[in-house]
């Protein structure tokens, strides 16, 4: 009689097993939500991209800035899977690097992979360093040094050049926003991404800083509008957080509406550098960043994580709850 209730009740938990995951298609290896933090390891400055129906994350290797000599990649089709590429490029190819190797920014242009990133944490113009690119045939590289150079090696309007990230307006037309300093500029790139070209007013750097920028510069366009975020405050203090602006340019101005990504310090501190994830098929936002994990004090121990985010109906950013939960398994197709 036991064996017989044992094998009924086995026979109705596999029957729920089967239930659940006909009733959620996304889950995958019986994982139903990613966690956080996501990526396994140090992590910071995550920028995340769809590139067909894989998810990516193109982050900072969060160490001392002598060891940051080399990026990784990740990618995933559920959010809640993640594989990594290790080293997709490093100062073995990009020969004029030798240190701080941060901050991706990448994106996808004619079957070619563009990889833009800044390296050497320069202070001064003298210095070689800056905001390089470099291309590739496939998401996971490897990546090869473009131009052999950085593409800006100047201070600009007080920007130190980090920080970039490459919005594209259309086919022709290439944004580039970047700056440390509490400076952000605005650039167009040339459509081969091997230089700058002018505004139509003949400038080559506009300078588009709103209230309160520190870095980590990033604009998405939703119902017509743009949407500039940026981060606020010292990255190795807790109150570092991200704030956002609405526009009807892609050069502003920028009128800073508020904070929508902070510390809770009963989940994480020092929550921002972050990116933004759409999926077209849910039309589901999330925010990718990084944290540091409670109580942790220590200058590189950020954390990748992605938590959802949402609007109101009046098109505003709604505060995000950032969680150890993480994101629901979400496939693109």
């Amino acid at each position: 009689m036991m064996r017989r209730i044992l094998f009924l009740m086995a026979g109705a938990f596999l029957l729920t097993a089967c239930i659940t995951k006909k009733n959620h298609p996304n889950i995958s290896e019986g994982k139903l939500y990613s966690s956080n933090p996501v990526l396994e390891g140090w992590y910071a400055d995550p920028e995340g991209i769809i590139y067909e129906d894989q998810y990516w994350i193109y982050p900072t290797f969060s160490d001392l800035y002598e060891k940051q000599v080399f990026f990784d990649a990740f990618s995933s089709p559920d959010l809640v899977n993640w594989t990594k590429h290790e080293q997709i490029i490093d100062t073995s190819e990009v020969k004029w690097a030798h240190m701080a190797m941060w901050a991706p920014g990448v994106l996808e242009k004619d079957g070619k992979y563009y990889f833009f990133f800044s390296a050497n944490d320069i202070q001064k113009e003298s210095e070689t360093g800056g905001i390089g690119v470099a291309v590739a045939d496939q998401p996971q590289g490897p990546y090869r040094d473009l131009l052999g150079k950085p593409l800006i090696n100047k201070i600009v309007n007080g920007s130190q050049p980090i920080d970039q990230f490459v919005y594209r307006e259309n086919d022709s037309t290439y944004y580039m926003f970047y700056g440390g300093w509490r400076h952000c500029n605005v650039v167009l790139l040339n459509n081969d991404f091997t230089g700058l070209r002018p505004f139509p007013d003949g400038e080559i750097y506009k300078e588009v800083t709103p209230e309160s920028y520190t870095e980590g510069p990033f604009m998405f366009k939703k119902n017509g509008k743009y949407y500039f975020m940026w981060s606020e405050g010292g990255w190795g203090n807790p109150g570092y957080r991200v704030a956002y602006a609405i526009a009807d340019s892609p050069l502003g101005p920028f009128e800073r509406i508020g904070t929508i990504l902070e510390q809770n310090p009963e989940v994480g501190t020092s929550a921002g550098h972050h990116s933004i994830f759409h999926n077209p098929r849910s039309d589901d936002w999330y925010i990718i960043y990084h944290r540091r994990p409670i109580n942790d004090r220590h200058r590189d121990h950020r954390a990748t994580c992605i938590d959802k985010m949402e609007f109101d109906k009046n098109g505003l950013i709604k505060p995000v709850k950032i969680t150890f939960e993480g994101v629901r398994a979400n496939r693109l197709r």
